[in-house]
């Protein structure tokens, strides 16, 4: 039976859940070269201007020549990629991480501008290097993503080429990736079918929903990956379930509505589900922290009482080895009155050196008396 306290408490537990939506939500736009990515978040920042949504966008890309919507911060003002690219004598893939991982040593600076925005923002728009890899398994896409998922309500957009993806060889590579991305970073995930204006999108979602439509389509195929996509795509049925897929035009904007309710549902997955396992993490690194800390302190302890029992024992046999005369020791009272007085011995030969001269004085005078009083 309810109680009248049961609203206060239920308020008490939504209260983090409504401060973190009143921060942007961040979108991670991803997808392959050619897969129509950068159309797609100009399409998309066009539409949010047109529902007076206007979205605060990120250009992650530092190798475009041109962008063909307004950023409000954009890598490039940063970093020069073809400098990045002389200067460490690197390749276009290996200056495009450098500039991400040179980008990343400043991203708390861009976490700040994006909260002085929160107020008139709802949504955060990254758009990525064409180069899908360099993001996804680099350091510097790490950080980005893990940063913001700790920060606000982050999604991963994975735009997808559909007209590519009719081939089911094609189609089940995409999915590939799309899975490994998700168990990388970990976060919302809605797979953007793009370029819907061209080919439906609606045979790939019946191929996602059914294993005998996708096997027919193979047995088409008579490639040698035929087999292989055909034991992957039971693999990857669990995936199928759980993951959100849309359709949509970056040329007429078709499927936009389709997209924002997709990421309202991303969002709320993540405070239900991210959120609490992200808590979670941090707890567990916590009390691993402070196990290490305890562990590290108790074998100082030990090494130090060690070091300490050693030192005592050495102490006590060196006080017995001094003992022995045998190894140049102290034995006796005698040995100790004797080696007091180091300078005995020299006294003793100055003495006999100085009556030596004493007498040879003496005798060469009685030789001269001896000599004058003979008669001449």
């Amino acid at each position: 039976m309810a109680t009248a306290e049961d609203p206060e408490k239920k308020a008490e537990i939504d209260q983090p859940l409504l401060e973190r939506h009143k921060k942007p939500v961040c979108l991670i736009v991803l997808g392959m070269a050619g897969s129509g990515k950068t159309t797609f978040v100009q399409q998309l920042t066009g539409l949010l201007h047109m529902k007076k949504k206007a979205p605060y966008v990120i250009n992650l890309d530092p190798a475009c020549r041109e962008v063909p919507y307004p950023v409000n911060i954009d890598i490039r003002d940063t970093v020069n990629y073809k400098e990045v690219m002389k200067q460490y004598s690197l390749g276009p893939n290996g200056g495009i991480v450098t500039s991400l991982n040179l980008f990343a040593t400043k991203f708390d600076q861009v976490i700040k501008l994006i909260e002085k925005k929160s107020e008139n923002t709802e949504i955060a728009i990254f758009d990525t290097p064409g180069q899908i890899e360099v993001f996804t398994w680099s350091a510097s896409g790490s950080i980005i993503s893990e940063t913001l998922g700790a920060l606000f309500p982050t999604v991963v957009v994975y735009v997808i080429d559909t007209v590519r993806s009719v081939s089911p060889v094609t189609f089940m590579s995409n999915m590939l990736y799309a899975c490994s991305i998700l168990y990388k970073l970990r976060l919302p995930f809605i797979i953007v079918m793009n370029k819907i204006d061209v080919v439906s999108h609606k045979f790939a979602l019946e191929w996602m929903k059914d294993f005998e439509m996708f096997e027919e389509a193979v047995e088409r195929d008579k490639s040698h990956h035929a087999n292989l996509s055909r034991s992957l795509s039971l693999t990857l049925d669990e995936f199928y379930k759980d993951i959100t897929t849309v359709g949509f035009s970056a040329v007429t904007g078709e499927g936009f509505e389709e997209f924002l309710a997709a990421v309202d549902a991303a969002v709320v997955e993540y405070e239900t589900e991210y959120c609490p396992e992200h808590d979670r993490l941090l707890k567990l690194q916590a009390e691993a922290r402070t196990k290490d800390k305890d562990r590290q302190k108790k074998k100082f302890q030990h090494d130090f009482d060690n070091d300490v029992q050693a030192q005592s024992v050495s102490s006590a046999t060196s006080e017995i080895l001094l003992r022995n005369r045998a190894i140049g020791g102290e034995s006796s009272s005698d040995d100790e009155e004797h080696e007091g007085r180091p300078g005995d011995d020299d006294d003793e030969e100055d003495r006999v050196g100085q009556k030596s001269f004493h007498n040879f004085l003496e005798e060469q005078k009685k030789k001269q008396q001896s000599k004058s009083n003979k008669p001449s």
